[in-house]
């Protein structure tokens, strides 16, 4: 483990002191803690910065999986339903991880004001990125976990580290894929606003050609582009995105499963059961006793913070 990784590791063990999840300086910021190996489970990843301080996890996007370890950073273009799994943890050498939301219109701004550096030399687009952190960055995140026990300071301080993180990023080794990724008319722009325009939808009755229409594509430069930014085919992300919302309905708003496949845009409730269980591993009643099992677990032994299930953790 890099010495900036140890440091990070210190700073996130020092608020999670228990296995859990800890949403911290208004939810912009998630610390993770797990004391062991864990079950495969599909999420949702928003575009954000997700750090490994120490111990190991595996985050499978589409088919392709992406092993996390200390010290190494994944930021992902936009919405995308993920699996996540920690490989390697023990109560003495937890797995530690922590989220930080970005603000996409901040980055663009930054991006038209801050130099576009050169491209090294092999330098690739890739719309999923894993890097090493770097000791700018880790300290910038460092500081905003200080931030945590000074919250007078945090209203005033937290969109300046933020800012500070995003020009880091800019000028980084992610640079030129994020520039691209914000440019307005490439492929990744056109399908990222696809994804957002799905995640407000989902309910509706749609197909793949109604999406490549709405992309102004064709049907498979359409398909093309949005498996290379997801990592599946666009209905695999609109069942995934259903399912998943249908998951947070009955957590927490108790709601029963007929009724939340009903919702989330299902017609028949035996489809619903299977596909639930295909994804989650168990039918619905059963996994969500078994959610609120293990969210009543980790709320007995937190004493620093809420610890809520995530929509998406790193």
């Amino acid at each position: 483990m890099s010495e900036d990784a140890q440091k990070l590791a210190k700073a996130i063990a020092k608020i999670a002191q228990k296995d859990g999840e800890y949403p911290i300086l208004q939810s912009h910021m998630r610390l993770y803690r797990s004391s062991d190996p864990s079950r495969p489970m599909p999420c949702m990843y928003f575009f954000g910065l997700g750090i490994t301080a120490s111990g190991r996890k595996d985050i499978m996007i589409g088919n392709t999986v992406y092993p996390m370890q200390p010290g190494q950073v994944m930021l992902p273009p936009a919405d995308l339903p993920v699996i996540t799994s920690v490989t390697h943890a023990t109560p003495d050498q937890p797995y530690l991880g922590l989220w930080i939301d970005l603000d996409i219109r901040l980055m663009g701004e930054l991006a038209i004001e801050i130099p576009a550096p050169k491209p090294a030399p092999g330098d690739e687009l890739s719309c999923v990125n894993v890097i090493t952190l770097d000791s700018g960055i880790n300290d910038a995140v460092i500081r905003l976990l200080e931030l945590h026990e000074t919250p007078e300071l945090a209203t005033h301080l937290l969109p300046v580290i933020q800012r500070e993180i995003t020009i880091r990023l800019l000028h980084g080794p992610l640079g030129a894929c994020l520039r691209h990724h914000l440019a307005q008319e490439s492929p990744i722009q056109r399908i990222t606003r696809i994804l957002s325009w799905l995640r407000e939808n989902f309910t509706q009755d749609i197909t793949a050609a109604n999406l490549a229409t709405r992309a102004n594509m064709s049907g498979s430069t359409f398909r093309q582009h949005f498996k290379s930014v997801t990592g599946i085919s666009p209905l695999q992300y609109l069942k995934q995105i259903r399912l998943l919302e249908a998951r947070q309905l009955m957590l927490n708003d108790r709601v029963d499963a007929g009724s939340a496949a009903f919702h989330v845009g299902y017609e028949s409730a035996s489809q619903f059961s299977r596909e639930y269980t295909r994804m989650f591993g168990a039918p619905p009643i059963r996994d969500i006793r078994r959610l609120r099992e293990t969210v009543h677990s980790a709320s007995e032994i937190s004493t620093q913070s809420e610890i809520i299930p995530a929509r998406h953790t790193i």
